[in-house]
């Protein structure tokens, strides 16, 4: 309820309350906030393929019996294999490593061992990547992919990229 005001000379003037003591202020906060936690929440990526979706769905059974630990890691392991295009050696070395991520070496193999990755088109994006941003060779591109100082893909994996590199 607003407060009413009388000056010297009588007459009466309503103090309106700030913004921020009005209700209704309030319930569109909270909406607001249910919102973008919803939406920070998770659910699927709109550009990610059918074939991901069927495997989500399989492995959730799996996913359920992961401890804790197993979980996060999985985690972690799809957010470098799909954003990252990263090897699935380096995706175990982040995991494990000191200077990164610091799970132990059963929860990180569980994750790299539970990611459902084309590791040929993971070591593609990521020649290409080396092709346009750096200018490389396709043998320098070749050196970098199975580098243990470098992506750690495969043999086949970078022989599959090189050979789908545009031209």
């Amino acid at each position: 309820m607003a407060k009413k005001i009388k000056d010297k000379n009588g007459n009466v003037y309503v103090e309106a309350k700030p913004w921020y003591k009005k209700w209704w202020i309030w319930v569109i906060a909270v909406i607001v906030i249910f919102a973008l936690v919803g939406s920070l929440g998770g659910g699927d990526d709109d550009s990610s393929s059918s074939s991901s979706k069927d495997s989500s769905s399989s492995s959730s059974s799996t996913t359920s019996s992961a401890t804790a630990q197993q979980r996060a890691a999985l985690g972690a392991a799809k957010t470098y294999a799909n954003d990252m295009n990263m090897s699935k050696q380096g995706i175990y070395d982040q995991l494990t490593s000191d200077s990164g991520d610091k799970f132990n070496d059963s929860d990180a193999k569980y994750a790299v061992d539970h990611l459902d990755v084309d590791w040929n088109k993971n070591a593609l994006k990521a020649a290409e990547s080396y092709q346009k941003d750096q200018n490389m060779s396709t043998d320098e591109i070749h050196d970098q992919l199975i580098s243990q100082d470098g992506d750690q893909f495969t043999e086949s994996q970078a022989d599959y990229a090189i050979n789908h590199l545009s031209k």
